[in-house]
């Protein structure tokens, strides 16, 4: 489960932050998780309640934003949605798509104290 290590990621991000930041309490983490990221909501929301015990983090709401995937088809030039990898352009059936989001997992903003 690579959820667990991108959870403790996480955590270190908050840390560091929180010692530049000066804050002491972190309320909430919003995560923008892209369709194509292969990382499960379900499982990072169980391993960072996991991961966040007695830390600046612990009891924090995460709340976490779904990003559709899209592409760039390089035979017919269409920006399309990419549902998966490797999936064909829908209008020309070409194989050659260029990921241009969906594959993003990053902390959004947080709600601190």
């Amino acid at each position: 489960m690579h959820e667990m290590s991108l959870t403790e990621s996480i955590l270190r991000i908050l840390e560091t932050e929180a010692g530049r930041q000066g804050f002491s309490r972190v309320l909430e983490v919003r995560l923008e998780v892209g369709a194509l990221s292969h990382a499960d909501p379900d499982a990072l929301r169980f391993c960072f309640d996991a991961v966040t015990r007695g830390s600046l983090a612990e009891g924090a709401r995460l709340d976490i934003l779904r990003l559709p995937g899209t592409g760039w088809c390089l035979p017919c030039g269409a920006e399309i949605a990419v549902a998966r990898r490797f999936d064909p352009c829908p209008r020309c059936g070409g194989h050659q798509i260029q990921v241009t989001a969906g594959d993003e997992l990053r902390i959004k903003d947080l709600e601190v104290a």
